[in-house]
């Protein structure tokens, strides 16, 4: 159990459970003197990161460090009401709450999360291999945006933990679902595809023959391809000798492989390096020249691109935008982190990065965990260094607020101020703005407007 996801530990899909189903789904016995029926849409499994909850199931993992059994009564008496647990409750001390017992709560999370999946007809890309696997699950996300509402992995959360709290936010109006598997020892894969159940697969590629406590190249490469055992396609390269062995002999779905050497579904014909930062790849498919442009030169990252190239032409992305968006890919950051704030506040804090994808994400994340009567306040930067002219810019961050219901934004710097010419009279009517030339003078405002 020391394998734990950062940060996102209190996860919702915004679809309710009650701890009867949870009993039905896991096998487990529903304990409760409680005349309510107790129900549930997020998951907590650190007791330090509560922010909702009369909403939140707590699932007690015994871990080698910590047994999360210790922090049941505190939950309590912060108003959690539903508990996942291995040992039997101490009822009497908590009239109000309703237990479900296992004999492991980790493998309960995942049959929940595995039942959840199944409730959805989605496509999903289901990504391993030794690197690269969060970078390609944030590319492809960045690159098929417009065409699909998409559910991802939060940061780099593929864990036996973090997979099933990644599948749990699936909800109806998802359309395409990209989550990434990591393991570190043997037979761990067959459970996460399970929960996963990817319909494409991506192999990014092999590292250390023995890393992870597997004893050769080839067991490891098939110990990985158990993700992709009911996978219908997969994308991988082919010049990977050793992958390509493993996927001919145990893979019989379609094969989506691309190679710089001989024919594939993707015929890489020409990688260009330019001394101006920039890549230029020429790719063959179906008798069809294709170009793209990388903003970019380092060899894996080049890699990495090309396997979300071929995703993209595999799920008909429109090539001028395949071409569009591929100059346009943004270093991955996954720093979003939530924290519990003063006065019943939720902070998201996202200051790594500051770009347009990164706000997306965020502003996506915000909603995820507000409630729908919460007001939401965006406090933002100005944005350096993007490649649309302020003018463009601050017009698609004003969009953005209206797409995402901000109710107030708090600026800091002098070019966020053009935001403001960009809103709509319907968000202007319901929205507030306040701005600051730095962010020393939004301190001494607060603290002259709040002390």
């Amino acid at each position: 159990m020391d394998e734990r996801p950062n940060n996102h530990n209190s996860i919702s899909n915004a679809t309710t459970y009650s701890l009867a189903d949870l009993a039905s789904i896991t096998k487990g016995v529903l304990i409760t003197d409680s005349d309510t029926p107790n129900t549930f849409e997020h998951l907590l499994y650190d007791s330090r990161k509560l922010v909702f909850p009369k909403n939140t199931l707590f699932i007690a993992l015994s871990g080698k460090r910590r047994n999360g059994h210790q922090y049941i009564k505190n939950l309590y008496e912060q108003g959690v009401r539903s508990f996942l647990v291995e040992k039997k409750p101490n009822i009497k001390e908590m009239p109000e709450a309703g237990f479900v017992r296992v004999s492991d709560t980790l493998s309960a999370l995942q049959d929940l999360a595995t039942h959840h999946r199944s409730k959805f007809q989605i496509p999903v890309i289901g990504i391993t291999g030794s690197n690269g696997k969060t970078i390609v699950k944030e590319w492809l996300s960045q690159l098929l945006k417009d065409r699909h509402n998409i559910i991802r992995s939060p940061q780099s959360y593929n864990s036996q933990i973090g997979v099933p709290l990644s599948v749990w936010n699936i909800a109806p109006n998802h359309t395409l679902g990209i989550f990434e598997a990591g393991i570190s020892q043997p037979k761990e894969m067959s459970q996460l595809a399970s929960i996963i159940q990817p319909t494409i697969g991506i192999f990014t590629n092999i590292g250390d023959a023995h890393s992870g406590g597997f004893t050769s190249e080839k067991k490891k490469i098939n110990e990985k391809l158990d993700l992709f055992k009911k996978a219908s396609h997969l994308i991988y390269c082919q010049d990977h000798k050793a992958i390509h062995q493993q996927i001919q002999k145990h893979f019989s779905g379609n094969k989506l492989s691309w190679s710089t050497k001989t024919t594939a579904y993707l015929q890489v014909t020409n990688i260009d390096i330019t001394n101006q930062g920039i890549t230029k790849i020429t790719g063959k498919r179906a008798d069809k020249i294709y170009h793209i442009i990388l903003p970019f030169t380092h060899q894996a990252a080049i890699e990495n691109a090309i396997h979300c190239w071929v995703a993209c032409l595999f799920l008909k992305l429109p090539i001028r935008q395949i071409h569009a968006r591929m100059q346009q890919l943004e270093p991955v950051a996954m720093r979003l982190e939530l924290k519990a704030g003063i006065n019943n506040c939720l902070l998201i804090n996202d200051s790594y990065s500051a770009d347009l994808n990164a706000l997306t994400t965020a502003l996506q994340f915000m909603i995820r965990q507000s409630k729908r009567d919460q007001k939401r306040t965006l406090i933002l930067a100005d944005i350096l260094g993007a490649r649309l002219d302020k003018n463009a810019l601050y017009k698609k961050v004003a969009t953005m607020f209206s797409q995402n219901r901000i109710d107030r934004l708090i600026g800091i710097g002098t070019a966020i101020k053009s935001v403001k010419k960009h809103l709509d009279n319907n968000i202007k009517s319901n929205f507030s703005c306040l701005f600051f030339v730095s962010k020393a003078n939004s301190i001494i405002y607060y603290h002259t407007h709040h002390h």
